[in-house]
């Protein structure tokens, strides 16, 4: 087994677990194999020559050519993704911790959250995403983001567990999909802010919406909370354009 920091030992269980279920629970196996991989950011070719097997066999597990794997092959499947993230600062487990010891509902709402390596700037970030910025100077540094299903987030996710979407650090782009009005981000933000001392996330991105509501702005503009605006009309091609970044 690999070496694990005892501080993170208990994060590392829970998060472990849960990805051998997700694999073991679906009746596409091999596609949450490539999930999972992808969400640690690790290539078939890493991820096998920590393995110890050849890159093809990931490959045929997750296209589907070969059958489901046998639990010692997830273990160790997991273990490889877990060492690979630890060895970049474990940023990945991290996030993924904060958001598993949340309420389910939290965990619905949540659609992925993701650390960066290098700091990047709003402006930058907005840039790459098809975003407009709207409120702020566009130097705001992020260091990661959250994505979160407006909807499910303000209905379902009572404001006190908003902490958790902040994962490793508060200086990421906080990005809500399927937006309507698009004045419930600022409203969620605000919440967390009540709730949280003052804290807020670094850029707030709405996704749904062709023009943010007025009133949204104004609040952005008095709270001092950096506003984007994404182009991007469908949520999965969002999360596929980050998870390239």
């Amino acid at each position: 087994m690999a070496y694990v920091n005892p501080m993170s030992f208990e994060a590392w269980k829970e998060v472990a677990a849960r990805i051998v279920g997700d694999i073991v629970l679906s009746t596409t196996p091999g596609k949450i194999m490539r999930k999972w991989r992808e969400h640690f950011r690790v290539t078939q070719t890493e991820l096998s020559e920590v393995m110890g097997v050849s890159s093809s066999v990931i490959s045929d597990y997750e296209s589907g050519r070969r059958r489901s794997p046998g639990t010692k092959f997830l273990k160790k499947f997991v273990i490889s993704l877990i060492e690979i993230d630890e060895r970049r600062g474990g940023h990945t487990l991290r996030s993924l911790s904060s958001l598993m010891l949340g309420s389910l509902k939290l965990q619905e709402a949540v659609l992925d959250m993701r650390e960066f390596d290098e700091p990047m700037e709003s402006k930058e970030f907005c840039d790459k995403i098809n975003a407009e910025l709207i409120v702020g100077t566009g130097r705001e540094l992020l260091l990661g983001y959250t994505v979160v299903d407006s909807m499910k987030l303000v209905v379902d996710v009572p404001a006190i567990e908003y902490i958790r979407l902040y994962g490793a650090t508060t200086q990421r782009a906080a990005i809500f999909t399927g937006v309507t009005l698009g004045r419930s981000p600022i409203i969620a933000v605000k919440a967390m802010q009540a709730g949280m001392g003052g804290l807020r996330p670094a850029l707030v991105v709405m996704q749904g919406v062709s023009k943010p509501d007025k009133l949204a702005v104004l609040i952005a503009q008095k709270e001092g909370i950096p506003l984007a605006i994404c182009g991007i009309g469908d949520a999965s091609e969002l999360i596929h354009m980050l998870r390239s970044l």
